[in-house]
């Protein structure tokens, strides 16, 4: 009977350490975001139309490469 309640023991620590483990990971979660400093609604804006920008750079960059390329393999047939 010793061995049965012995591992009822290590059991209900194991559970009570993985309770122990989310409450102390969500407490320090939410301590990480307090001190997060979030953009304000006008840095937020520069910084979408900076992707945005950029995006339509990238996309411009890959189409022209696209054309290049197939011009010259239509060269090289």
């Amino acid at each position: 009977m010793a061995k049965e309640e012995k591992k009822k023991n290590v059991k209900k620590v194991k559970k009570e350490k993985k309770t122990k483990n989310k409450e102390s990971f969500f407490k320090n979660l939410k301590k990480e975001i307090s001190m997060v400093k979030w953009p304000d609604g006008k840095d937020l804006i520069k910084y979408t139309i900076a992707t945005i920008v950029m995006c339509i750079i990238l996309v411009l960059f890959f189409q022209f490469l696209d054309v290049i390329l197939a011009y010259i393999k239509e060269f090289f047939n």
